[in-house]
């Protein structure tokens, strides 16, 4: 039968709950267990896509088009697996399924409910997953804080799982967080109230993951443990890293996975070496080569809204040995006067990081052409490659007010314009080009070079792109198409004169990124960033 382990958090949100799924889906992967991962998120949204990065971070795209959890980012990252938008469950898919239902007359004139109907909707799509990704082990996090009244229906699933799944079966794991006070002391309280409301709603937890500052105590691991009615080998620490990466080693040697498979009936198919990846944090560690890398955006306070591609671009840097040191710049600062475009020079390179709408928009093309014209090594991802037809148009060309109509609907020269699909789409939801899509990659450009294929798939999530009216005039004048999609849109485009790394692609590279397995265009951008630093 398939073994459903549910990760739940408790005292705030944040802790970082995904990783910790993540990480012990690697190590029972690691273990010879076929392992799949699920990201409840109880919001009334049917998905991430609508929603601004500073509400929940990244909007995460699969494969398959879905516009998902950032967290389902962490589970391909550490699977090294493709996951579909099923993958993430919410509240606003359960209720939106059932209501649909319900107007359809499936209920038969019943009393639609919470429970059982509602329930019973979130028990079916998680069994769904099971089935058709054909895992032994499904992980099922539960996003939210334990108390939060939005997540309580899926709890309450959760609980009737085990019950008609069996205990053998299935397995709850409690992340929650004993904050360190100043003088230096760990407080357990907070886990303790945590594991209270956890059992007061009829769930049990088997194992105990807590986060802190540092490792916990012997003394702090027995009074959780004495207050969670468990064993003393079913308390864990996560605590703090420098590297997320290294999670997986923690609480390998904690002993997680062997406990979790001895919970579940389960032994090792084979021993959990992870041989790759303690490669990889042993590159990590052994990086000492200071790499400056400027990231442009909109949404910087956040950073969790950048967060794919910060990883492309530490699993890249990793592998040239190079230690990462990332600068962050808001666009709408600069385009506002208070912080100089200039500071941007001060980097070894830099990423223009995507977006949707006119804020910062201006203050990113005047940092694209002081980067352009002293040569720094320039990667542009989809908006911020859009920008870059932008500021060649305008001080390339000579183009006064070239623009994309997304931006200025009255530009005279819209290089870059909604594309045809798009023209008649209502409503918000779903509907941008989504994806994984056919690249057909031009020999003799930096795309050839990046790849060495003449076609890739790459994910997209754009609704604009550059206007074929101007590409002809915009190769004329050095802008050169190094990739093309099956419709005969530009995919990416690269300076045909230019010494150094200057490229921008439609796509998302970073979705596709893995530890062990870089992006290639990331992985060729860090490269070319480390050889102009000496």
């Amino acid at each position: 039968m398939t073994k459903y382990v549910f990760i739940t958090g408790g005292v705030l949100s944040g802790l970082g709950k995904g990783i910790t799924t993540a990480s012990i889906g690697l190590l029972l992967k690691d273990a010879g267990y076929s392992v799949t991962a699920v990201k409840i998120d109880p919001y009334l949204n049917v998905d991430a896509g609508t929603m601004n990065p500073y509400m929940h971070g990244e909007v995460f795209v699969t494969y398959d088009g879905g516009e998902t959890d950032l967290d389902l980012g962490h589970y391909e990252r550490f699977l090294n697996t493709d996951l579909s938008k099923t993958n993430n469950i919410t509240s606003g898919q359960i209720y939106f399924s059932v209501l649909e239902k319900e107007r359809r007359g499936d209920y038969l004139g019943q009393c639609v409910q919470v429970i059982p109907h509602v329930t019973n909707e979130i028990k079916e799509r998680i069994r769904r997953i099971a089935r058709d990704s054909g895992s032994e082990i499904v992980l099922v996090e539960v996003g939210g804080t334990v108390g939060d009244i939005e997540g309580l229906p899926f709890l309450e699933a959760i609980r009737q799982l085990r019950v008609e799944e069996g205990v053998a079966n299935t397995m709850f794991i409690h992340v929650a967080l004993a904050p360190v006070l100043p003088s230096g002391e760990v407080k357990t309280k907070p886990v303790q109230h945590s594991i209270q409301e956890l059992r007061r709603i009829g769930i049990q937890p088997d194992a105990i993951i807590v986060r802190s500052l540092t490792y916990l105590d012997d003394g702090a691991k027995y009074k959780i443990a004495l207050y969670s009615n468990l064993p003393l080998n079913a308390v864990f620490s996560s605590p703090d890293v420098d590297f997320i990466y290294k999670v997986p080693i923690i609480l390998h040697q904690q002993g997680v996975a062997d406990y979790t498979l001895n919970r579940l009936g389960l032994s090792k198919k084979r021993e959990i070496r992870l041989e790759e990846w303690r490669e990889f944090i042993e590159n990590y560690e052994e990086s000492t080569k200071p790499v400056k890398i400027a990231l442009v955006g909109k949404y910087t306070k956040v950073r969790d809204s950048y967060i794919s591609i910060v990883e492309a671009l530490r699993h890249a840097a990793v592998w040239e040995k190079a230690r990462l040191v990332l600068n962050w710049y808001e666009a709408t600062e600069i385009e506002q006067g208070l912080r100089k475009p200039d500071d941007v020079l001060e980097n070894d390179g830099a990423v223009l990081l995507p977006g949707f709408g006119r804020r910062g928009s201006e203050g990113k093309i005047k940092t694209i052409k002081l980067l352009r014209e002293n040569g720094k090594p320039v990667l542009g991802i989809c908006f911020g490659m859009q920008l870059m037809v932008v500021e060649a148009a305008r001080n390339i060309l000579g183009l006064t007010g070239a623009n994309s109509t997304e931006l200025d609907p009255a530009t005279p020269y819209p290089v870059i314009d909604l594309l045809p699909s798009q023209r008649n789409v209502s409503g918000m939801g779903g509907t941008l080009r989504l994806g994984d899509k056919r690249i057909i990659i031009v020999k003799g450009t930096k795309a050839w070079e990046v790849y060495n294929v003449p076609e890739v798939y790459e994910r997209h999530r754009h609704r604009y792109g550059v206007n074929p009216r101007y590409i002809e005039v915009l190769e004329k004048a050095g802008l050169k198409v190094g990739g093309w999609s099956e419709e005969g849109f530009v995919e990416m485009i690269e300076l045909a004169d230019s010494k150094t790394f200057y490229f921008g692609t439609q796509a998302h590279p970073e979705f596709k990124s893995r530890p062990l397995r870089p992006s290639p265009v990331y992985k060729y951008f860090v490269k070319q960033v480390v050889r102009g630093t000496g």
